[in-house]
């Protein structure tokens, strides 16, 4: 049949034609946080003052340790008095008080989503109204219409834009995020995928537990926004990081070590105290294959410029002396971390945008490595891997 035979060369040849030019590329970067502040010496009196539990004197002088040891040096929360005040079910762990949490998130998640894609776009910038696909991860959204129709609305997307939400998948969501943009991008031409991440610790809070405070003592609020792209790039696109490939892993029986649940009371977070021990017995062979995969067969880990979610700093410590990685490889991380705490899956991007930065003032290694990694940690226990690649280091023309 010559007609089905033609009709077979003309979709082979569009299908070739909807392919992007190279791999896909980070083009812009945006993050936000809320205004409230807290500093890590004082978080333990703001804790236990606000869920009024100043007689648990044994926990606080506990948590007091952890956040002296934590690295940290600040963190942004939307949770205060005012919000207790109005919801005082949220510290009672006898009253449910998920909708109260769920309806206050629907609100403040995708605000703060939008002050960080707003600031990526500008960088980007071009009219949002290119924007062809938008992912959303965040663990604080439990309904629909979700968050991603409430950012669409409030970019002023274009109402044909391609949506995708991912829902709990913690501090790994964002290297989730990117490696779906990066699918996106190069399978289709002229995409800009807008990746959003967004988090507030509300909807985990809780009345001070033994099992729960080392994590209350970690994570903040904030709001990534990662615009990614593949070529051709049009005029004032400015090509940051490559990512030439992307992997996923599960460390097999690790489910109990870290997770979330929704629950009457808010979402349940567990997170064992063996999860930086777990990353480090997993993580060079993880980086191993995602390298090997790319024909890099025996990389130096010192060569490298990286990109690593700060879950908390042992999880750091632990990758440095695994890898024997120079003090100075993971600072983007570390400063990241002091500055904000561990904000989920949008610490990533903050990450990213710290590198950036450090390279244009030429305060660490990054502007003379050509290849790096990006890695992100979440239930599971998963490993996000994202073999990357610097443009300016590799004597690409910036267009």
């Amino acid at each position: 049949m010559p007609g089905a035979a033609t009709t077979a060369a003309v979709v082979d040849s569009r299908r070739s034609a909807q392919r992007a030019e190279g791999p896909a590329t980070i083009i812009a970067i945006g993050t936000a946080n809320p205004a409230n502040i807290v500093p890590q010496d004082d978080f333990a009196d703001y804790y236990f003052g606000l869920t009024k539990s100043e007689h648990l004197t044994e926990l606080k002088d506990k948590m007091k340790r952890i956040c002296k040891k934590s690295g940290i040096e600040k963190r942004y929360i939307h949770l205060d008095e005012e919000i207790i005040r109005a919801h005082p079910e949220i510290i009672d762990k006898h009253q449910p008080s998920l909708e109260a949490r769920v309806e206050i998130a629907a609100a403040e998640v995708p605000k703060l989503a939008e002050s960080a894609a707003r600031k990526a776009i500008a960088k980007w910038g071009h009219p949002a109204t290119d924007i062809t696909h938008l992912i959303f991860s965040t663990y604080s959204g439990c309904r629909a219409p979700s968050t991603d129709i409430q950012l669409a609305s409030l970019l002023g997307l274009r109402p044909s834009v391609s949506r995708t939400i991912l829902s709990l998948h913690g501090c790994s969501g964002g290297g989730r995020a990117l490696q779906l943009a990066k699918e996106l991008a190069e399978n289709n031409r002229g995409a800009r995928v807008l990746v959003a991440l967004s988090e507030l610790t509300l909807v985990c809070f809780s009345t001070p537990d033994e099992s729960k405070i080392v994590g209350h003592g970690l994570f903040g609020d904030g709001a990534g926004a990662i615009i990614v792209g593949a070529g051709p790039f049009s005029d004032g696109e400015c090509p940051l990081f490559e990512m030439v490939a992307a992997s996923q892993t599960m460390i097999p029986g690790t489910e109990h070590a870290l997770g979330m649940q929704a629950t009457s009371t808010g979402i349940d977070f567990h997170l064992s105290v063996q999860v930086p021990m777990l990353i480090k017995d997993n993580i060079q062979q993880s980086l191993l294959e995602s390298f090997q995969s790319v024909g890099y067969t025996d990389p130096d880990w010192n060569n490298l410029f990286w990109a690593v979610h700060p879950g908390g700093r042992a999880i750091l410590d632990n990758i440095e002396g695994k890898l024997q990685l120079q003090p100075w490889k993971l600072a983007a991380s570390r400063q990241v971390l002091r500055e904000f705490g561990n904000m989920s899956g949008a610490t990533i991007a903050f990450v990213l945008d710290e590198l950036c930065h450090r390279r244009e003032k030429d305060e660490d290694e990054s502007q003379q490595h050509e290849w790096g990694v990006m890695l992100a940690f979440g239930p599971g226990i998963t490993i996000e891997t994202i073999v990357m690649r610097n443009p300016l280091a590799r004597g690409l023309k910036q267009n």
